[in-house]
Formats: structure tokens, sequence, C-alpha cells
């Protein structure tokens, strides 16, 4: 089993910044790899960024170049800074991981970004 815990939503302007975490209950070198999906409210929940266990990231187009995932092996975290927030990244924003052919989902932590 695997709890994720995410944290560091919150309330921002358009143009601000936050950085989410998600602290895993056991070591993340055991995850193929760790990721954030969001979803906003009347829309599926879409993959925002993942990174490998070999440190290999993936973004999806509408946060390229503004949002950056990175993982600290030591902590057991993964995080997430988002800059130049802007409306339309508002959701409830989720940590994921793999382990084997498992997924594991934390609780979600609320962005909301105002205009």
């Amino acid at each position: 089993q695997v709890q994720l815990v995410e944290s560091g939503g919150g309330l921002v302007q358009a143009g601000g910044s936050l950085r989410l975490s998600c602290a895993a209950s056991r070591s993340i070198l055991s995850f193929n790899h760790m990721g954030w999906y969001r979803q906003a409210p009347g829309k599926q929940r879409e993959l925002v960024a993942i990174i490998t266990s070999g440190s290999n990231t993936n973004y999806a187009g509408s946060v390229k170049g503004r949002f950056t995932i990175w993982r600290d092996n030591a902590k057991n975290t993964v995080y997430l800074q988002m800059n130049s927030l802007k409306p339309e990244d508002t959701g409830v924003y989720y940590c994921t991981c793999r382990r084997t052919t498992l997924d594991y989902w934390g609780q979600g932590t609320q962005v909301t970004v105002s205009s």
C-alpha cells in the first residue's frame, strides 16, 4: 500500500505562483513514475505532468514552460512548481504514482486562480 499526501494548494491571482508537494508513505525509488493530474469542475481529470523513475519528465501542452515537476528521493516527495498561473489552471490537483501494476492517488488539493 502507498499513501500520498498533497499540500500547497490555495488561492492565487493570475500570474502568480504556487508549489505543490506530494509526500509518499514509502520510498519513491520503488515507483515506476509519479505525477500530477487535475480536474476542473465539470471536466474530466487530465494529466498535468509526470516524472519517471529515471527522472524523465512529460508535460501537458497547456502547462509546458510554466510548470516544473521534480522529485526528491531522500524526502520521498514529488513537487510541482506552477508559475504564470492562469484562471484555466483552476481545479483539484491530484498526485499519483504507479508501483508495479497498481496506481495510487492522493486526496487532492484545490488550486484556484482568480482573474
